[in-house]
């Protein structure tokens, strides 16, 4: 039977959607919430979110009221009731959560986005014994993308869940091993062995090692920002969050893909969206394809040469201050929804610790350039140069988003792990 399109799979799942195996019930402006709707759309879980907007509606539930902590409240198809779960007790639920099989592997890997998910496929499907470490679900911050649309051999695009799923079932046949909600907190490393070390006490030790953490989205360090994270102040592109801004108007900042993505997500579904760059124009870091598409689009609003400078609200975002940063002049907006695309900041604590090589921003040095640039492999103790994607430790190497100088696009990402495969199979040939 001929396989269908992605995107028309897709298609048929927003006319015909896939039965819900969990309805959660709760506050839309929940910072619990959300994180519970995060992860269940970044895990590709079908789930339905029923919004409770009174003490009524929650007693119905058999609750108290409307601020209950005993919310949200996940009810299962199967029946089980679970109130107010952590994201590791969604985990066990679906039967995600598993141990290493192996008191050793010949590669490990850490991050499962992109690049990570492409390294575990090349690895396993080459016969190495592949372990993959994810601190949270795989896809990382492709995952949260609404579509992809510049990805080779998707014409019409995909999502990266979808995109994510499929890669993460591929590395699985071909015998990887994936441990999710698991971070890696410490390294050690010596020529031919790494040892990491996760925050659950699990030891992994591995004869070499892909490091494809990626970064995190950057804070505004505003007043508030913290308190007000899943109840109004967003990261990423916030694909779970779009289906619930009808008649909303939601600011998206940042100038990258990501934000431009996102905002044609939220146009869908929102009154107005409005996007939020900091420098003149979005032709310094938008694709061509999206400046095109936010500009012909009526409900879209750019704000260049503009900054966000103030939240208020207490439990719940109620407005935002922007300011003119050539200007000075500010306004106050009401909004509820408000999406932070900020550009990146490494994963990469550890490798200080480990004495592993990084330029300023915290990004990790690789190949060619540990000796340029004024860094300088230290203790190298081989003779031969560092290959392309390794660090300043030998069988330690790094692939997408994590690498100093490397080009912030999923289709790079997904080679870099390719790549880093092959320089795996030649440092365990030569030791």
């Amino acid at each position: 039977m001929k396989r269908q399109n992605p995107f028309h799979e897709n298609m048929a799942e927003e006319l015909h959607p896939p039965q819900p195996i969990v309805k959660v019930f709760g506050k839309a402006a929940s910072a619990r919430a959300y994180s519970i709707r995060d992860f269940l759309y970044r895990g590709d879980v079908p789930f339905q979110f029923v919004e409770l907007k009174s003490d009524e509606e929650a007693r119905e539930l058999g609750v108290d009221n409307f601020n209950d902590p005993r919310l949200p409240i996940c009810l299962f198809t199967d029946g089980t009731r679970m109130e107010c779960p952590t994201i590791r007790q969604l985990a066990e639920k679906l039967g995600w959560l598993r141990d290493p099989s192996r008191s050793e592997y010949d590669l490990a890997i850490y991050g499962a986005g992109p690049a990570g998910l492409s390294a575990a496929v090349y690895g396993a499907s080459e016969g190495l014994r592949t372990v993959l470490i994810e601190r949270s679900v795989v896809g990382g911050q492709a995952g949260t993308s609404s579509r992809i649309e510049n990805y080779l051999g998707f014409p019409e695009g995909i999502s990266g869940a979808d995109l994510s799923k499929a890669a993460r079932e591929q590395a699985c046949r071909f015998g990887a091993e994936i441990l999710i909600l698991r971070e890696g907190v410490r390294g050690e490393f010596t020529p031919g062995k790494g040892t990491g070390y996760l925050a659950d006490g699990t030891k992994i030790v591995a004869h070499a090692t892909i490091c494809a953490t990626g970064v995190r989205y950057r804070r505004l360090d505003l007043p508030n920002e913290e308190s007000l994270f899943g109840a109004g102040v967003y990261y990423g592109a916030g694909a779970s969050e779009a289906a619930l801004c009808g008649n909303e108007h939601v600011f998206v900042v940042g100038g990258g893909n990501s934000a431009g993505q996102a905002v044609m997500h939220f146009a869908r579904y929102a009154r107005k969206v409005t996007i939020v760059v900091r420098g003149p124009s979005l032709k310094q870091t938008l694709s061509q394809y999206l400046i095109d598409r936010i500009y012909a689009a009526s409900q879209v609003e750019v704000l260049t040469h503009t900054e966000v400078t103030a939240l208020h609200g207490d439990s719940a975002l109620r407005a935002i201050t922007l300011t003119n940063n050539k200007t000075g002049q500010q306004r106050t907006c009401d909004t509820h929804w408000l999406f932070l695309c900020l550009g990146g900041v490494p994963h990469t604590e550890w490798a200080k610790e480990a004495g592993i090589t990084r330029d300023s921003e915290g990004y990790l040095v690789t190949g060619p350039d540990l000796s340029q640039n004024g860094h300088n492999l230290g203790n190298w103790p081989l003779q031969r140069a560092p290959y392309y994607l390794e660090t300043s430790m030998p069988g330690l190497f790094a692939a997408g988003d994590v690498r100093h100088g490397s080009v912030k696009r999923c289709a790079s990402a997904v080679g870099e792990g390719a790549m880093a495969v092959t320089f795996v199979h030649r440092y365990l040939a030569a030791t």
